[in-house]
């Protein structure tokens, strides 16, 4: 019994030891079992109690449910009988209103026949249209098409333009204000030459343009190839420019002044907007870059400078013919003086006559007032025989 069991920290225990410890706890563990089942005896006292308390209550209500069951039967049944009679009133109404909203519905299903009728023919005559414009547009794209391929040819495109060019020339000045395709003395033919009045030196035009660095230029994708277009642009307009100078200044032949047409609005806004320096550099080289607008007003302009000329030139004929037209004047007048003193006599006259008529009027009236009577003549044959009285009286006047 004193043997040691194990040791406990620094202290050995002994089998009695064990023993008594094991008692102990054997001992704690009835004590804590007892309590517990008196706990749960007590609890399942308390609910048996509450179960008994739950089912009185359970009872007392399940005797309201069925008294209140009866009197919802009654009243279902009252309620039974009052819809009864409001589905039959319900079911007319429902009837007569399906009546009025058939009658509505096939009276706008009528009408929207007859609209969607109308619409139907309405847009017929659209799609007719469309069907004409439709046609319109692929003649238009054939056109197009051929435009395109005229401008994808360089001599095609140069024709293009300078026949553009000379509609505008042709339209606005007359044809000895004009020439295409003169000779210089230097052997270069200048598309137009327009002769300014009083000066023998024309004014002369090119309508040859570098188009293809301008669409090379306009089609340019990434940065790189727009700039390698932009002065590959610049290179072939600097160029044409220098030809145009050193081609088309004749000192004593021709202006100091030349224009070089540019045949589209959108390639001289362009040049305008991204190459003013090209522009200025022309400029002082004294080689304008016009427009055919622009074109158009300069030979505006000329047309009128050419009719004040004309004018000017005109101005001893117009001072003839004024005076001719002063002479006609003056003769006019000289004819109407006379017309006038016709009329005037011709009024006199007239006035003598008037005179002369309102006497013969009262000469008959003193006659109709005469009463000569005669036994054998009636008043009626009286009336007739003054007649020589009223020679006597002439003869008086």
């Amino acid at each position: 019994m004193t043997d040691v069991v194990f040791m406990l920290g620094t202290r050995p225990v002994t089998v009695a030891e064990a023993l008594l410890a094991l008692g102990a706890a054997a001992l704690l563990l009835l004590i804590v079992l007892a309590i517990g089942l008196w706990r749960a005896g007590r609890k399942r006292a308390f609910e048996a109690g509450e179960q008994a308390m739950r089912a009185e209550e359970l009872e007392s209500r399940i005797a309201e449910f069925a008294r209140l069951q009866s009197e919802s039967a009654g009243r279902m049944q009252t309620l039974t009988e009052v819809l009864g009679g409001r589905q039959a009133d319900l079911a007319r109404v429902v009837s007569e209103r399906l009546d009025t909203v058939s009658h509505r519905l096939g009276e706008g299903m009528t009408n929207a026949a007859r609209a969607t009728n109308e619409s139907l023919g309405q847009l017929h005559e659209r799609l007719a249209v469309v069907d004409a414009a439709q046609a319109r547009l692929a003649e238009l794209s054939s056109h197009m098409v051929t435009l395109k391929d005229v401008l994808a040819n360089k001599q095609a495109r140069g024709a293009y333009g300078q026949g553009r060019m000379e509609a505008i020339v042709a339209d606005g000045l007359p044809k000895n204000a004009y020439q295409f395709q003169l000779t210089l003395s230097n052997g270069k033919r200048p598309d137009c030459a327009v002769y300014l009045p009083g000066d023998d030196r024309p004014l002369l035009i090119d309508a040859k343009f570098p188009l293809e660095s301008v669409t090379a230029f306009r089609e340019a994708q990434t940065d790189e190839t727009r700039r390698a277009a932009a002065q590959r642009l610049r290179q072939d307009i600097a160029k044409h420019v220098s030809d145009i100078s050193e081609s088309y200044f004749l000192p004593g032949e021709t202006q100091d002044v030349a224009l070089m047409f540019v045949p589209s609005e959108s390639v001289y806004a362009d040049l305008h907007e991204h190459f003013d320096d090209v522009v200025q550099k022309a400029f002082r080289a004294r080689v304008l870059l016009v427009s055919p607008s622009l074109l158009m007003l300069a030979i505006q302009v000329l047309q009128a400078i050419v009719k004040d000329a004309r004018m000017r030139e005109q101005t001893d004929v117009i001072r003839a013919e004024v005076g001719k037209l002063m002479a006609d004047v003056v003769r006019l007048r000289e004819r109407a003086l006379k017309l006038q003193t016709h009329f005037a006599q011709a009024s006199d006259d007239v006035g003598q006559v008037l005179i002369s008529a309102d006497k013969i009027s009262r000469r008959g009236g003193q006659i109709e007032a005469l009463e000569i009577e005669t036994p054998e003549a009636p008043r009626e044959e009286r009336r007739e025989i003054p007649a020589p009285l009223g020679l006597k009286f002439g003869a008086a006047e």
